[in-house]
């Protein structure tokens, strides 16, 4: 799946310099979305490539949206994102910032509301029906309560942001030094590995936190050509991969071989994997757990 993570925050909290930290580009220019793609590390993609002698290794990567500022149509950049960065100076400023994502929310139901009203005087049943949930969420939006609180199905149109996952980020020498980080990115990686002590940068503890908050697993699919990691929500079938990986191998499943990626490295090759029994055929509903190499036959 690609994963999309929006960064917000107030002006002056270091938003850019996460973009910065997590892409390694320094955006240039103020007032438009800065979009760019942060790697996920993962040493397990090195020993899956050893074993197939992989020319070409491709991490996970994670699409990061630093938009400029929090008016509802700034925000409109990260709407469909999976999650949201928060970067604030303190603790302290959390709550405002949480205030502003939920104005932006109400300001986005309130101008829904306007159009579909229009919409439903042509006395379309369905139309009408909308209206009424629209209603009911401007209420419940104006009483000052997250979208999170909602107790029914949502619209999926209106892409809320008080639903997604909200991980702090505070820029200060006790939090995330987010300046140091955005310096050492551009450093060769043994030079800031060794500048960090052993600490995890920035990047490795946002990757780890979204891990958590997303649910997510990672899988691996290899060749001598490419060795790449791929992202799936937990609970994701052996169809989902082959889709996340094109479409044509969704179309045309078969099946899909199933290695764990360390019974894999101790066989040394696929083949002795299979022979020692630990290479499984799946179908499409398989569940895909996180370290699986996936080989998919498919035919279209």
């Amino acid at each position: 799946m690609a994963l999309d993570v929006g960064i917000v925050g107030p002006p002056g909290s270091g938003k850019t310099t996460l973009f910065t930290a997590l892409t390694g580009v320094r955006p240039e220019g103020y007032g438009t979305p800065h979009v760019g793609v942060a790697a996920i590390g993962d040493e397990r993609l090195d020993a899956v490539a050893a074993v197939f002698g992989s020319a070409k290794r491709t991490p996970a990567t994670i699409q990061v949206i630093d938009v400029p500022g929090t008016a509802e149509a700034q925000l409109g950049g990260v709407r469909r994102a999976d999650a949201l960065l928060a970067v604030v100076r303190d603790r302290s400023d959390l709550p405002s910032l949480e205030l502003e994502l939920l104005v932006a929310d109400r300001d986005h139901v309130e101008r829904r509301l306007e159009r579909v009203r229009k919409e439903a005087k042509s006395g379309d049943p369905a139309l009408r029906a909308q209206v009424e949930l629209l209603e009911q969420l401007l209420a419940h939006v104006d009483e000052e309560r997250p979208l999170r609180e909602w107790p029914g199905e949502l619209p999926p149109e209106l892409e809320p942001l008080t639903t997604k996952p909200l991980i702090l980020i505070v820029n200060s020498p006790n939090g995330v030094d987010l300046d140091l980080e955005a310096e050492l990115r551009e450093l060769p990686p043994a030079e800031a590995a060794e500048f960090r002590d052993g600490r995890a940068s920035a990047l490795e503890e946002v990757v780890r936190r979204l891990v958590e908050v997303l649910d997510l697993v990672t899988f691996f699919t290899a060749a001598e050509k490419e060795a790449r990691a791929w992202t799936l929500r937990r609970g994701s079938s052996a169809l989902d991969a082959a889709a996340s990986i094109h479409t044509d191998l969704a179309r045309g499943f078969i099946r899909c071989e199933v290695i764990k990626w360390n019974d894999l490295v101790e066989a040394g090759s696929p083949a002795e994997a299979a022979r020692r029994g630990l290479q499984r055929l799946e179908g499409k509903a398989y569940e895909v757990q996180d370290g699986d190499v996936l080989n998919v036959r498919f035919n279209v």
